[in-house]
């Protein structure tokens, strides 16, 4: 599903917005869970899940072409942890 996908869907399940208005609307919504990602924040959605960042620390591993040792830098990455609801609906 892309975005315009996803702002179609809620177009006729809401009803009375624009294609314009619901493009936005999908706009808002998206940039203001990027932002609360970005500052550290995590972002719970019921029924649905948890996104949140975590930190991981600085490794060692190894590259699979040479075999040779390398260092992985520090990172911050994304999760997502599945409500129970959704969980129950994807294996009934």
């Amino acid at each position: 599903m892309r975005k315009l996908d996803l702002a179609n869907a809620v177009r006729e399940k809401v009803g009375g917005l624009s294609k314009k208005e619901t493009a936005e609307l999908i706009d808002v919504l998206l940039d203001t869970i990027r932002e609360t990602l970005v500052s550290g924040e995590e972002v719970k959605i019921g029924g649905f899940g948890t996104f949140s960042v975590r930190q991981k620390r600085e490794r060692k591993g190894r590259n699979p072409h040479t075999g040779g040792e390398l260092l992985i830098s520090a990172r911050r990455v994304l999760s997502f942890r599945p409500s129970q609801l959704l969980r129950d609906q994807l294996n009934p």
